[in-house]
């Protein structure tokens, strides 16, 4: 029996290393947003199952039987859990696209990168960072790093297992144990993977998961004086919230949230390669990624080229379901998500800017199934536009123009996100200058997307707090503590005898 031909799957949550479903018994259906057909029943979890797995969580910290392994321990554990996502790529690619509902070739590169990620860190943490310091005293003075304790990691439905990787690759090799929470929509692949955990004997207590609702599950992570850090990747509004909640005992944060990040092209940039890396920057995971390049800014003297053969080649683009072999574009994870695009596209209509290509849900062929939407490019847009300020997360773009370079970075940095953003141009000098007064945390020149496990990713402004991935990653779930070791023991007579 395939994959395709499985039953519905029936999901569970995973607590103190047993497989357990809600307490309440709810259970919450997973869609196949290229079909609309239910492939998985989740639990829907409630406060009192979160709760006890922070308890749990919290307890296997203080035993220490996580963070009292060596690293050399603990990266061989990491090791192993890269192999078996290597020997079920297959499988998780499958069900990643079944249950996101992007390409197969894009899903199998976020498997990849997964099991990438998991080798990073078991390499990383058996290269420790210490530091030892001269002080004016008879003292040795040190800093060493130590786990933070209790993590609670809650990732977005865009790229369900990629994302939970970077949390929880660092997080336990830096020795700390965690509270898991998948996305609602999306959390198939997340059993897959604490099922390769428990395979490979990650001791009971030290990886929990629980599924569920935001407002319940990652509420209750983010509120919890029992969780030491949360870190959070989704929307910025809901970021706010996680913030809020996580005052309470003041816990560790990390956000990686919104974006509308700016995709500048000069005229003296090679035509075709600007185009086809707007086009990437954009359509490539239907437009439901962070650092989406939703605005591209063109220089006056070739906008109307540019619009012409991004429009033409925008239109060629094949949107269909993400196992078909010729699907160029694949589905919009959720119809909540597809009706909010929907709306923005109205919005634009409304707003006055000119729809040049897409801005309708396609149904034809098959795919009235699903939930597709045309690529849909926006020209003649003002700054103060929703569409140009808003992030739409959805495959959308707005072309905007400028008369010259300081025009440029003023639009580029004209909104409330500082998340990415890219520079097209034959003038080396230019795309360093330009790209350094962009007020973003991952930049490309003469590129976009691209993302590397060893280089940090997280952005400026509304689009975060912190760095997930290369060793900024492994930073947010570490503590430092400063020792200082008396070489000369004898009182110290501050005070009269």
């Amino acid at each position: 029996m395939t994959i395709l031909e499985t039953a519905v799957l029936e999901l569970k949550n995973y607590i103190d290393g047993k497989w357990q479903a809600s307490s309440s018994n709810e259970v919450i259906p997973v869609i196949n947003p290229a079909t609309q057909e239910i492939i998985a029943k989740a639990p829907r979890a409630t406060k009192e199952d979160t709760e006890r797995a922070i308890s749990v969580a919290k307890a296997a910290f203080e035993s220490g039987i996580w963070s009292g392994l060596t690293a050399q321990e603990r990266a061989s554990y990491l090791y192993k859990i890269a192999d078996k996502i290597d020997e079920r790529a297959e499988e998780l690619t499958i069900l990643e696209t079944m249950d996101n509902g992007k390409l197969k070739a894009e899903a199998g590169f976020d498997i990849a990168d997964a099991a990438a990620c998991f080798r990073y860190y078991a390499g990383l943490v058996l290269h420790p960072e210490g530091e030892t310091y001269q002080v004016p005293a008879p003292v040795q003075a040190m800093v060493v790093r130590e786990p933070v304790g209790v993590a609670g990691l809650i990732v977005p439905w865009n790229f369900p297992l990629l994302m939970s990787v970077w949390k929880i690759a660092p997080a336990l090799a830096a020795g700390n144990t965690i509270v898991y929470k998948p996305a609602e929509v999306t959390p198939v692949t997340a059993m897959k993977l604490f099922e390769i955990l428990e395979e490979v004997g990650i001791p009971k207590g030290v990886a929990n998961m629980v599924m569920g609702r935001g407002t319940v599950v990652g509420q209750t992570i983010a509120e919890s004086k029992d969780v030491d850090i949360v870190s959070f990747t989704g929307s910025t509004d809901v970021g706010r919230t996680i913030m809020k909640a996580a005052a309470g005992n003041l816990k560790k944060i990390s956000l990686e949230l919104g974006g509308k990040s700016p995709n500048i092209v000069f005229a003296d940039a090679d035509l075709e390669t600007a185009v086809d890396y707007g086009l990437f920057g954009i359509f490539f995971g239907a437009g439901q990624v962070c650092s989406s390049g939703s605005r591209i800014l063109v220089e006056e003297s070739i906008y109307d080229d540019y619009v012409k053969r991004y429009v033409e080649r925008a239109n060629k683009i094949k949107v269909g379901p993400g196992l078909a072999e010729d699907s160029n574009m694949g589905a919009i994870v959720s119809e909540a998500q597809m009706k909010s695009i929907l709306n923005y596209i109205e919005i634009g209509k409304q707003e006055g800017a000119t729809l040049a290509a897409g801005g309708y849900r396609l149904v034809d062929d098959g795919l009235d199934k699903g939930y597709f939407i045309a690529p849909t490019v926006f020209t003649d847009v003002t700054p103060d536009m929703r569409i140009v300020q808003e992030e739409i997360f959805g495959p959308v773009v707005v072309i905007q123009k400028f008369k010259d370079e300081e025009e440029a970075i003023k639009l580029a940095n004209d909104t409330d996100y500082g998340l990415a953003g890219g520079v097209f141009t034959n003038d080396g000098a230019k795309g360093l200058r330009v790209i350094k007064k962009v007020r973003a945390g991952i930049t490309w020149v003469n590129d976009y997307h691209p993302t590397y496990v060893e280089a940090p990713w997280g952005g400026y402004k509304q689009s975060g707090i912190g760095r997930s991935l290369g060793k900024y990653g492994l930073d947010e779930y570490q503590e430092i503590k400063q020792i200082n070791i008396n070489l000369d023991v004898k009182p110290v007579g501050w005070f009269p005898n």
